[in-house]
C-alpha cells in the first residue's frame, strides 16, 4: 500500500499534514494549565459541531465502540430493556455490546440497505404502555450500507408516542461530516470518533451528553471506571483530566476544529455532499447501484456499491490494495462480498475522488467485469465541472 495514495475507506480518512503536526506536541505536564488551554477550547469546539445548547462534552481515550460503551454504561443499568433497530453491521454491533453488558434489547430486525424503521419505532413505543423501553438506540450513518437514517424522524416518533426514553445516536461516520443537530433533534447521548470526520488517528471517543442523560446517571448501575462521566466531571471543569490524557491527539481535536470551522460547517457539509453525488454519478454510469435502498437514504461520507451479479466486492478491494496502492472498503456482515465501499469524507476533494474513481475502473478491467474504462470518471468529472466553486 502506498502512503502517497489516499484512501477511500470511511475511516480512518486522510490526515492533512497541519493535523499531523498539531498532533506532535511536546510532552507537557497535563496538570497544569498548559493543558487546559488545549483542552477546553476543543470541548467548547466540539459543542459547537454538535449544535448543542446545553450538557456536557466528553473526550476519551478510546474510539467509537468505546463511545458507544460509554453513552450506556453511564445511563443503563443491568436488566433494562433498550430499543434497537438492525440495519447494518454498526448497529448490529451496538446492539451486541449492549447484550453482553446485560441489558435486554428488543430488536426491529430491518433489511440491510434500508435506514431506521420509523413507524416500527413509533409503535414498538406506543405498545411500551409501561415504559420498560429505557432508551432507543439508532445509528445515523450505517457505515456497512452508506445509509442514513433520519434521526430528526425518531425523534419525532418518539414525540408522538409519548415515551420518556433516552436517545443515543451513533453519528461515528456522520459527525463534523454532515449535518448534525444534536439540540433540535433531541439527542440525549451523541457518540463519535476522532478518525472520521474530525480527520484525525483513532484514539477519541467523543460524546455529547445532555442533561437528561446525566442526570440518568445517579441511577444507572452498570460498572464503569475508565469511562465514568463522573470522573470527567470533577476534573474536566478546571481543565484536568482524570487519568493520563492522549494530549496529542486532543492538541490535534482542538485544531481540527478550527479548519472545519474556518471552512465553515455548512460547505464542508456541501463539500462533502457535492463529492458523493460524484461518486454516485459514476456508479450510475457504471451500471450500478448503491446498497441504500432509495436517494432519501444515501450517506454523503460512504457508499456502498452493489456489485454485478456473480461478482466479488471483496476481489475487487484486494486488487485495489495489491496492484495499485489504494485503499477501498470490503462488505461486511450481511453484504459481505456483494459491495465494495467507497469512503468520501474527511479530507477529500474532487480532485482526489477522481483519482480513487478511476482505480475502481481499473481493478473491474481488470477482474473482467463489464465496465467501461472512464465511464464512470467522465460522469463525475462532468458533475464535478458544473458545479465547481
Amino acid at each position: 500500500m502506498s502512503s502517497q495514495n489516499p484512501v477511500f475507506i470511511p475511516g480512518p480518512t486522510n490526515m492533512p499534514e497541519e493535523l499531523r503536526k498539531a498532533c506532535f506536541v511536546p510532552t507537557l505536564d497535563h496538570r497544569s494549565p498548559a493543558f487546559g488551554k488545549m483542552f477546553h477550547p476543543a470541548v467548547a469546539g466540539v459543542k459547537r459541531i454538535l449544535r448543542m445548547t446545553e450538557g456536557e462534552v466528553f473526550i476519551l481515550p478510546s474510539t467509537g465502540t468505546g463511545g458507544w460503551e460509554a453513552a450506556i454504561s453511564n445511563t443503563l443499568s443491568p436488566g433494562d430493556t433498550v430499543l434497537a433497530p438492525r440495519f447494518g453491521m454498526f448497529s448490529h454491533r451496538w446492539i451486541d455490546l449492549c447484550q453482553r453488558h446485560g441489558l435486554t434489547v428488543q430488536v426491529i430486525e430491518t433489511p440491510w440497505g434500508q435506514g431506521a424503521p420509523l413507524a416500527a419505532i413509533e409503535a414498538a413505543l406506543r405498545a411500551d404502555t409501561g415504559h420498560k423501553i429505557k432508551a432507543v438506540l439508532a445509528t445515523h450513518n450505517e457505515t456497512a450500507t452508506g445509509v442514513r437514517s433520519d434521526i430528526a424522524g425518531i425523534r419525532r416518533a418518539m414525540q408522538a408516542s409519548q415515551h420518556p426514553a433516552l436517545f443515543l445516536v451513533d453519528g461515528v461516520s456522520s459527525i463534523a461530516s454532515m449535518p448534525f443537530d444534536m439540540a433540535g433533534w433531541g439527542v440525549d447521548v451523541a457518540v463519535t470518533g476522532s478518525q472520521k470526520g474530525f480527520m484525525l488517528p483513532a484514539g477519541l471517543a467523543i460524546l455529547g451528553v445532555s442533561p437528561k442523560a446525566l442526570a440518568a446517571m445517579q441511577t444507572a448501575r452498570l460498572p464503569r471506571t475508565f469511562f465514568d462521566f463522573a470522573d470527567q466531571i470533577r476534573t474536566n471543569a478546571s481543565g484536568g483530566f482524570p487519568y493520563t490524557p492522549p494530549v496529542g491527539l486532543i492538541a490535534g481535536l482542538a485544531r481540527a476544529v478550527e479548519m472545519l470551522e474556518e471552512e465553515g460547517l455548512e460547505a464542508v457539509f456541501a463539500r462533502h455532499h457535492r463529492i458523493a453525488e460524484g461518486v454516485r454519478r459514476a456508479i450510475a454510469a457504471w451500471g450500478l447501484q448503491p446498497c441504500a435502498a432509495s436517494p432519501d437514504l444515501y450517506s454523503d461520507t460512504v457508499t456502498a456499491v452493489v456489485v454485478p451479479e456473480g461478482k466479488n466486492g471483496t476481489d475487487l478491494v484486494q486488487l485495489a490494495a495489491q496492484k495499485y496502492g489504494v485503499a477501498f472498503g470490503v462488505g461486511l456482515g450481511e453484504v459481505a462480498g456483494k459491495v465494495f465501499r467507497i469512503g468520501h469524507l474527511g479530507m477529500l476533494t474532487d480532485v482526489m475522488m477522481l483519482a480513487g474513481l478511476a482505480t475502481a475502473e481499473m481493478c473491474m478491467a481488470d477482474l473482467g467485469w463489464d465496465i467501461p474504462l472512464g465511464s464512470g470518471v467522465a460522469a463525475a468529472q462532468n458533475y464535478y465541472r458544473a458545479t465547481a466553486v
